[in-house]
């Protein structure tokens, strides 16, 4: 694992060889992120659930995600309500979790804090 913190780093293209991260790697990655993160079952994806105090505060907050989501160029599959939005992450490219993903769930904990 790098030092330097998920925050500070960049995604990286997953094609070609690169392999889905262990069980035991995406637990170390989870403890980088915010407690609200859950990693799944089967250790494909990671989704965290917020809260807001209306829609207005929702979409906007959506709007970010997707700003980090464009920026990165590496995209959550988003679940949108009046005052909720649950972030889903997984890289589709190599079918489970990649550092990719921590690395964007960090920095839209970076945005909620």
């Amino acid at each position: 694992m790098s030092e330097e913190k998920l925050t500070e780093q960049k995604c990286q293209a997953c094609e070609g060889g690169v392999a889905p991260l262990e069980h035991s790697e995406a637990e170390s990655f989870l403890r980088e992120v915010d407690d609200g993160w859950q990693l799944s079952e089967d250790s494909r994806e990671i989704r965290r659930d917020f809260k807001f105090k209306n829609y207005y505060h929702t979409i906007a907050f959506v709007n970010a995600v997707a700003w980090v989501a464009n920026s990165e160029d590496h995209h959550p599959d988003l679940e949108v309500g009046y005052n909720r939005c649950r972030v889903r992450f997984s890289t589709h490219s190599i079918g489970g979790l990649s550092r990719n993903d921590f690395i964007c769930a960090a920095k839209i904990d970076a945005l909620f804090a």
